[in-house]
């Protein structure tokens, strides 16, 4: 095997890879064996755009693409109907109508980052041609290899058990549904995020049971805020591929400084000793902002290209940066709501008093976003990135809760 060969498989096995079943040395092994592996990823099209948490194991569906494996992307259009059970309560449910307006735009935005026309294309597929042709009776053979105990092992029934939330029986289908999957399609392996791991391990069961086969799973980091909340379309935080260049770097500049590393390490095609360099230059108290800029280019450049990141980033600092702001900043967490430019003054602690902020206000000496506010009476309403200026020295970055 050719040395670059193996650099990209040393890659493809570390880079933002949470845990490999059943061992690294297993899927390294089948690598570098020569066979052409055939590996999926399910998405179930719960609604009509992907975001950034999407991409990351897209990415690394791209890695086996480039190495000659055979990619599946399983559009999950039956399992959609009842949804994966969530943490606290039972999802509601879709009807094939909003599953189906769902999907109209899913091939281009996975075509961003897959090769959809290539020598090696992707295959598309959807799980309602085989579930939805399942009898009773073979739903109860796929069952019976599975036990009431392992199911309520999974941590989010056994947080809705002890927190005395239902659990509806139809939720515990969906992993079998899953398991299906890969007993239909005949796969030698699946890639999803660690919060699905529960769902491609049942599959690697059904697989030995049903195809006596050793199916492997790697499974993703997941990109999160500091507390471990994920950075999902759920918390309405979350970069979509249809996001347009000016959006996806002006939010990226209002991730907090510690998803930086891991940004890096999730969200671009930069190598693994690129991500380790970002972790020193915190660690040495490197100006986060500069690493923000830089991973905000690089994300618009892979959705778009270099030459609109150069300008999207020139925008955004003429519209949030004025050159007298200091590199290193505090940041002013805020609502996304208007506020009286005095109460907002009085929100960075530079001044004791509204009479105060009165004064400075009239006086010229606050500034957001490089614009001055002489009217105390004015509302401002305060985006990722301004820096709120008061008098000479006081400056705070504003960042959207």
């Amino acid at each position: 095997m050719r040395l670059k060969n193996q650099a990209k498989i040393k890659e493809l096995l570390e880079k933002g890879v949470e845990k490999i079943y059943p061992s690294a040395q297993f899927l390294e092994s089948a690598l570098k064996s020569g066979k052409k592996l055939t590996l999926y990823l399910g998405i179930d099209p719960t609604g009509p755009e992907l975001h950034l948490g999407h991409s990351i194991p897209l990415m690394k569906l791209r890695a086996f693409q480039d190495l000659g494996h055979h990619i599946i992307l399983l559009i999950g259009n039956f399992t959609a109907l009842s949804g994966d059970p969530d943490k606290s309560h039972t999802r509601k449910r879709l009807t094939q109508k909003e599953i189906s307006e769902n999907i109209k735009n899913y091939k281009k935005q996975i075509g961003k980052i897959l090769d959809l026309k290539g020598d090696n294309p992707v295959e598309f597929k959807y799980n309602a041609d085989w579930l939805a042709k399942l009898t009773f009776k073979e739903v109860t053979e796929i069952a019976s290899y599975f036990t009431v105990q392992q199911m309520i092992s999974r941590d989010l029934f056994d947080r809705r058990i002890k927190d005395g939330n239902p659990i509806a029986l139809h939720e515990f289908f969906y992993p079998l549904m899953q398991a299906y999957d890969s007993v239909a399609m005949n796969v030698d392996g699946e890639i999803g995020g660690n919060d699905q791991t529960f769902n491609m391990l049942a599959g690697r069961t059904l697989m030995k049971a049903m195809k006596n086969k050793e199916k492997f799973v790697l499974t993703m980091k997941l990109l999160a805020d500091p507390t471990g909340k994920k950075m999902g379309k759920t918390e309405g935080d979350m970069i979509t591929l249809d996001n347009s260049p000016k959006e996806m770097f002006g939010k990226v500049m209002s991730w907090p400084d510690s998803a930086l590393a891991l940004g890096f390490e999730l969200c671009t095609a930069l190598p693994m000793s690129k991500v380790a360099q970002v972790a020193e230059d915190l660690q040495a108290g490197k100006n986060p902002r500069n690493l923000k800029a830089e991973l905000a280019r690089e994300i618009v450049s892979l959705y778009y290209n270099k030459k609109q990141a150069q300008t999207v980033e020139e925008e955004f600092n003429k519209i949030f940066r004025d050159k007298e702001n200091p590199e290193s900043m505090e940041k002013l967490f805020v609502l996304d709501i208007e506020y009286n430019i005095v109460n907002l003054t009085m929100l960075s602690k530079a001044v004791s008093s509204k009479s105060a902020a009165k004064r400075l206000v009239e006086q010229g000496a606050v500034k957001v976003g490089g614009k001055v506010i002489k009217k105390w009476q004015d509302k401002v309403r305060p985006q990722n990135g301004q820096v709120l200026k008061v008098g000479k020295r006081k400056f705070v970055e504003l960042a959207i809760r």
